[in-house]
């Protein structure tokens, strides 16, 4: 299970950085994020209590469906397919599709989270 560096910067900053990584002015570091978020408070829902405890339950019982999953946590199925493909756009699940079945797994459980503040 890896651990997942996510970074926290604003819309502007994401912006230059894609732009300046596009023109070759600039080179990210190994070690830097791969994910990122505009706020801590985007990361907090995405990482949110509830999400956490759905990680939890996809770690423990390996679900071998959607369908499993529902009967195991409770929650619609539109909304935990709402929310497993957000966790996936950002790395932390993967969808596995097997005949009919979407499987879920979980690909990471640990964050580093890092930011700083810009000064002009």
């Amino acid at each position: 299970m890896k651990t997942l560096k996510v970074g926290i910067i604003s819309k502007d900053e994401y912006k230059n950085r894609t732009i300046n990584i596009a023109k070759g002015i600039y080179k990210p570091r190994e070690d830097e994020p791969k994910v990122w978020f505009e706020s801590i408070k985007s990361m907090a829902q995405i990482l949110s209590n509830e999400n956490q405890e759905l990680l939890k339950v996809i770690l423990e019982h390996k679900p071998t469906s959607l369908t499993q999953l529902v009967e195991l946590t409770g929650r619609a199925k539109s909304n935990l397919s709402r929310t497993l493909k957000t966790l996936e756009r950002y790395g932390i699940v993967e969808l596995h599709k097997q005949n009919r079945a979407v499987i879920p797994e979980v690909k990471a459980a640990h964050f580093n989270v890092e930011f700083g503040l810009s000064v002009a």
